[in-house]
């Protein structure tokens, strides 16, 4: 089509190996969670006098604060709060105590991404830094 220009995409912003993982982790580990919350549900594990769909309420929207905080993983504050939310999950053992294996896995995958990726992080900007000053 003549006259009509392409549109020109900005490019999108680097994103550091701890903001990758903990994102990644987060993500799938927000679906475990809202399983979690239909196997409570199902069980019927919540404590007499609490109805049983606050189970999947609880698991849907943990599940999306976990999935919202991988988005803002590039920050220092959503890398603990993703912390905060692997404590939430720990503590959702006491209702349904397979969840306690849920956080001790994906507890040990979100600190290795985090401290692994931050070293990462921080060995590529020395790198980066290093290549500039060699004026490659």
């Amino acid at each position: 089509m003549a006259g009509v220009s392409e549109r020109v995409r900005r490019p999108r912003r680097p994103r550091g190996a701890a903001e990758s993982l903990a994102s990644i982790v987060l993500a799938a580990e927000a679906l475990v969670v809202f399983l979690g919350g239909m196997v409570a549900y199902g069980l019927g594990a919540l404590p007499d006098g609490v109805p049983g769909w606050w189970a999947i309420v609880a698991g849907s929207v943990l599940a999306v604060l976990m999935v919202a905080t991988g988005a803002v993983a590039r920050h220092r504050w959503g890398i603990a709060l993703g912390w905060v939310w692997q404590l939430v999950v720990a503590l959702g053992a006491i209702v349904l105590p397979a969840l306690l294996l849920v956080a001790l896995v994906f507890g040990a995958m979100y600190a290795y991404g985090t401290i692994k990726g931050g070293a990462l992080d921080k060995r590529n900007a020395q790198l980066a830094a290093q290549a500039e000053s060699n004026g490659d």
